[in-house]
């Protein structure tokens, strides 16, 4: 990992850290339990049970590894208050696509990104073309299917 800044909003890092601590303390736990009773019945070479928690456990130490990274290099998003009304990090936006209905995004790093949930990431094209505009302007977006505008009908 590169010690690019993960850009979160203290909402973000918090969930962030809760994550983490649960994996230490809580998923740690269950899965050393979960290979310890899989040792037990025996021949750990034809163990399935025994496979698959020695497989969950590299992937949450690897999300450990990840997460601490991330935490590591944080920089909290705040709102400028002498840009009010310039879409920044942390601007909630609603925006129409031309014909369709309106949408809202919150503008954050993309370590908090959730598209399904309406948070985009600053790195995606919708973010990007977002970053700077205010309440009135008309951005264009490339998308897969062809360029689409949007309008921003709010700024917060």
């Amino acid at each position: 990992m590169t010690g690019k800044p993960t850009l979160l909003t203290p909402e973000g890092k918090r969930k962030l850290e809760e994550e983490l601590e649960y994996l230490r303390t809580v998923r740690r736990t269950q899965i050393a339990e979960r290979i310890r009773r899989a040792r037990e019945e025996g021949d750990l070479r034809e163990n399935a049970e025994y496979e698959e928690a020695k497989r969950e456990q590299a992937f949450i130490e690897g999300r450990i590894q990840e997460l601490e990274q991330l935490l590591k290099h944080v920089q909290i998003i705040s709102k400028d208050e002498n840009a009010q009304g310039v879409v920044l990090l942390g601007s909630t936006v609603r925006v129409q696509e031309e014909g369709g209905p309106e949408e809202v995004f919150t503008v954050v790093g993309s370590a908090e990104a959730d598209p399904a949930n309406g948070r985009i990431s600053n790195e995606s094209p919708l973010g990007r073309a977002l970053l700077g505009r205010r309440a009135g302007e008309r951005v264009q977006v490339q998308t897969p299917d062809g360029e689409v505008t949007f309008v921003i009908l709010s700024v917060e």
